[in-house]
């Protein structure tokens, strides 16, 4: 098996990928992963739909000429958090999706999978996510691109640890 470490330190963004769908029942693992990501007072705020070919064409017909980005993946996963209006939660739920997408990413990765979270202008303006159904009150994260990687990219440069970390006294 390996390690979470590994996972986390080999996995990268890919945007190039294989044209076979991700099967239904290895998205619904992932996302049982991905609900387990840390979320104060278990709200579970996360929502993850998955783009049929219907709804696709809808995204795409918002998203007018940034349409053919979303043809990179053969699998597509609008990312929202559900919000309450209550600013403190609302702000611990967004970071908890976040969490949940990267542990999506992470689930996704070991399984030899490859992954891309992107947030494309058309889920930010109201015909896109009235094209996914997102209502009012949620805040999409992010789309998820999943499938088969084709090439391997390579390892992005990271500051030093030393460049991000502090012992305060």
């Amino acid at each position: 098996m390996t390690s979470i470490e590994e996972v986390i330190r080999t996995r990268r963004t890919h945007k190039s990928f294989r044209p076979e769908p991700v099967p239904a029942e290895v998205v619904r693992e992932l996302v049982d992963v991905a609900r387990w990501a840390p979320n104060h007072h278990r709200t579970n705020p996360w929502r993850f739909r998955v783009l049929g070919p219907t709804a696709l064409a809808r995204l795409k017909e918002a998203s007018g000429a940034d349409a053919p980005k979303l043809d990179r993946a053969p699998t597509l996963i609008v990312v929202s958090a559900m919000l309450t209006g209550d600013l403190i939660q609302d702000e611990e739920d967004v970071c908890a999706t976040a969490a949940a997408v990267y542990a999506l990413l992470l689930a996704a990765h070991a399984r030899g999978l490859a992954g891309y979270w992107r947030t494309p202008k058309v889920l930010r303006a109201r015909a896109g996510r009235d094209a996914v159904g997102i209502p009012t009150g949620e805040r999409v994260l992010g789309l998820v691109h999943l499938g088969r990687p084709r090439g391997a990219p390579a390892a992005p440069e990271r500051a030093d640890v030393e460049t991000v970390l502090e012992f305060l006294a």
